[in-house]
C-alpha cells in the first residue's frame, strides 16, 4: 500500500477515534455499535413524555463507545426539558428541539449539550431549515377542552380553532424574524427544498369542532424567498410527515381518520399519487421512504395483538423491505443507512419505552429509553 494511502487511512481513523462525546461525565447502558463509527458521531432520542407531566427527555447514544445515556439535557442544564417533545433536528453544531405544550423551541450545543436559546412559539410542532432560517410549524394556540359529568359524558366546554402558521427563526440571532405566515389547520410536518417549503396540514383539532368536524387535507407550498403562500394542494385527511428524497421527490404521510380511512403515503408532483396504506412509522434515507404499519390500526379491541408489515417506496413505486421487529407500539423510525434502522417503542405510553437497532432485518440490541421515544436524529 502506498504511503499516501496509509497516511490518509490513518487520518480517517484518527478523526473517527477522536470524536468528542458531548456528555463525557454521564454514564450509560453499553450497546454494540460496531460499524457505526464512520456513519455519524451519535444518535439523539427525543422522548415525548406525557402531556401535562413536564417529563420530555433527551437521550444520547455515542457511536464511538456505545454508551446509551438517558436524560442528558436535564443532567447538563440542571432542569427539565419541558412538556411534550414533538420534533428534533440537527443543524451544524446545534441540536434543535420542538417542545409542544411548553411552547418553546430549545436549542442546545452539540459539543456539550448546554442550552443556547429557548425561543417562545405558541404550540410549535415540527422544524426544517435552510441556510438562513429555521422554520417551525405552529398550531397557533388551537385547542379543544372538554368537561365531564357524573356519568363521564363529555361535552365541549372551550375551544379555539385559528388556522396554523409557520414561524421563521434567524439561525444567527436565535430570534423570530418577521411575522408568521398563515397556512392550514393544525400544521405538522415541514420540509424545505429548492427554495420552497412544504407544510402538512392535519386539522387534528378541527376534526373535533363545529360546524364541520373535519380534518384538513392540504399541503401548503411556500416560497422561502418572499415567504408567501404559493398554493394549497389537496392530498389526504390528517397529514403528518413531509419527506424530500435525494432524487427530489416529495412524499407526505397521512394518519387517516382512525376509523375507515387508513394511514397512507402519497407523492406530490404534477399529480398527487397514492403510494400505499398503513404507515404507523416511517423514515427516509436517500431516494427511499420506509414504512411500517398494520392493517388493524383502527381495531380498538381490548387485548388485540396487532400484526405489522413493512414496505418501502422508491421513485413513486412500492418495493419490498426486510423488516419485521417484535414491538408492542412502534412510535419512531430512523434509517442510518439502507440496512440499519432504529425503532422506538412507546409500550403503554406511560412508562419508559425502548429503542432497538436492526441491521439487515436482524435485531442487534434494545435499550430502555424515556417515555414515548418519538423523534430521532443523528449527528
Amino acid at each position: 500500500m502506498k504511503k499516501s494511502v496509509l497516511l490518509l487511512l490513518s487520518g480517517v481513523l484518527c478523526i473517527c477515534a477522536c470524536q468528542k462525546d458531548p456528555f463525557p461525565e454521564i454514564g450509560g447502558e453499553k450497546v454494540d455499535v460496531s460499524g457505526f463509527i464512520f456513519k455519524a458521531n451519535g444518535l439523539y432520542v427525543l422522548n415525548e413524555g406525557q402531556l401535562g407531566m413536564n417529563n420530555s427527555t433527551l437521550d444520547y447514544l455515542s457511536f464511538t463507545d456505545g454508551n446509551y445515556k438517558t436524560g442528558v439535557f436535564s443532567k447538563v442544564n440542571g432542569g427539565p426539558l419541558g412538556d411534550v417533545g414533538n420534533d428534533i433536528a440537527v443543524h451544524g453544531d446545534e441540536i434543535w428541539m420542538v417542545i409542544n405544550n411548553s411552547g418553546i423551541v430549545e436549542v442546545v450545543s452539540a459539543e456539550d449539550g448546554k442550552e443556547l436559546a429557548a425561543i417562545r412559539i405558541p404550540t410549535p410542532r415540527c422544524i426544517a431549515f435552510d441556510d438562513i432560517y429555521a422554520y417551525v410549524t405552529s398550531w397557533a394556540g388551537a385547542h379543544a377542552t372538554y368537561t365531564y359529568d357524573e356519568n363521564w359524558q363529555a361535552s365541549l366546554s372551550d375551544y379555539s380553532n385559528p388556522k396554523g402558521c409557520v414561524y421563521r427563526i434567524d439561525l444567527k440571532t436565535k430570534k423570530i424574524y418577521g411575522e408568521p405566515l398563515e397556512v392550514g389547520y393544525q400544521p405538522e410536518g415541514i420540509a424545505c427544498a429548492r427554495e420552497e417549503l412544504y407544510v402538512a396540514n392535519s386539522g387534528g383539532i378541527s376534526c373535533q369542532l363545529p360546524p364541520n368536524y373535519s380534518y384538513d387535507n392540504t399541503v401548503s407550498l411556500i416560497d422561502t424567498r418572499s415567504f408567501k403562500l404559493i398554493r394549497n394542494v389537496e392530498v389526504a385527511v390528517n397529514l403528518k410527515n413531509v419527506y424530500i428524497t435525494s432524487d427530489k421527490r416529495v412524499y407526505v404521510t397521512s394518519f387517516g381518520n382512525y376509523y375507515d380511512v387508513p394511514s397512507s403515503l402519497w407523492m406530490l408532483g404534477a399529480d398527487v399519487k397514492h403510494i400505499g396504506d398503513y404507515v404507523s412509522v416511517s423514515a427516509v434515507y436517500g431516494d427511499t421512504v420506509y414504512c411500517y404499519g398494520t392493517e388493524q390500526e383502527s381495531d380498538w379491541t381490548p387485548g388485540l395483538v396487532k400484526t405489522y408489515k413493512s414496505w418501502a417506496c422508491k421513485a413513486g413505486e412500492t418495493i419490498s423491505w426486510n423488516f419485521s421487529p417484535s414491538v408492542s407500539t412502534p412510535y419512531s423510525l430512523l434509517a442510518l443507512d439502507s440496512d440499519t434502522f432504529f425503532l422506538g417503542d412507546a409500550g403503554d405510553y406511560m412508562n419508559p419505552g425502548s429503542l432497538s437497532c436492526y441491521r439487515k432485518g436482524d435485531k442487534l440490541w434494545t435499550v430502555t429509553a424515556g417515555v414515548c421515544p418519538g423523534h430521532l436524529a443523528v449527528r
